[in-house]
């Protein structure tokens, strides 16, 4: 008996080990300091490509899916590795921008006012997207630039439901992590995947939200996470993490089948996962 628990925690520290290896070996890492001379103004990205599946897209026997993170406010787009390794992992090109510069005004909340005040703020981040975007193309021209994902947390992942409204024909999926104040995409054209905290002290603006059936006839995942709105980055517990990247994995495993079958609209993954 002893030895049958033995061999049971081996292939435990195994399948983590596994995991850890893929993300310290298997996936390169890169920094770009990238310069938008129309707008002066530099941006940071921090770039995450299985090795494997670059060589393949670089031989142009693969197109890379393309993700780009955008951070919320006040943490690092180096913060998300925790989402960049699990999409890179699933062979993504994953761009993790820095939105926002030390330099650039504070975030405001205007109550009463669209998105609270912020579209000027969205805008320049859409700018910066665009940007990347172009960029990106010039240094590999064997990814998907016409169906990318958005990933963004809190105010990054208004900025991305935000980007997602005005080039709908560019996006295919968003993943957000606690957005509050950009009203979700209502479209069965695109994939939306959002985890969303109890935390009292961030609160979801209304209309925000799509409604229990409008989020059934799209197929829209929302995964109550019981979180804190914090704890959604880096600096978050191992627990919540490891939850949201099981999830997230998931999710791109069913959308990579989805492409190659009709979308089940009436079935959505998760809608309101009381043991999560």
């Amino acid at each position: 008996m002893k030895r049958v628990f033995a061999f049971l925690a081996f292939f435990c520290v195994l399948a983590v080990g596994e995991y850890f290896i893929v993300s310290r070996f298997a996936i390169r890492h890169e920094t770009l300091t990238l310069f938008d001379a129309s707008r002066q103004r530099p941006i940071s990205v921090e770039i995450a490509v299985r090795r494997d599946y670059e060589t393949k897209a670089n031989l142009g026997l693969w197109k890379l899916p393309l993700a780009i993170i955008s951070n919320g406010n006040t943490v690092k787009a180096t913060e998300y590795s925790f989402l960049a390794n699990v999409l890179a992992a699933r062979g993504y090109l994953v761009a993790s921008l820095q939105q926002d510069l030390p330099s650039d005004p504070p975030l405001m909340t205007d109550v009463g006012q669209q998105y609270v005040g912020r579209r000027e703020v969205y805008i320049r981040c859409e700018a910066n997207i665009l940007f990347t975007l172009g960029e990106l193309k010039r240094r590999q021209e064997n990814a998907d630039y016409d169906h990318i994902t958005l990933v963004g947390h809190s105010n990054g992942g208004d900025v991305s439901m935000y980007v997602a409204h005005q080039h709908p024909e560019l996006v295919s999926k968003v993943i957000t992590l606690d957005n509050l104040r950009v009203p979700f995409v209502l479209s069965d054209n695109m994939k939306i995947l959002s985890f969303r905290s109890k935390d009292p002290h961030f609160q979801t603006d209304s209309g925000v939200l799509p409604t229990p059936e409008e989020a059934k006839a799209l197929g829209i995942d929302i995964v109550h996470t019981g979180a804190q709105h914090n704890e959604m980055s880096d600096r978050g517990p191992d627990a919540v993490k490891e939850k949201i990247q099981a999830t997230l994995d998931r999710f791109l495993r069913d959308s990579a089948s989805s492409a190659l079958a009709p979308v089940d609209t009436k079935t959505p993954m998760i809608m309101n996962p009381g043991d999560y």
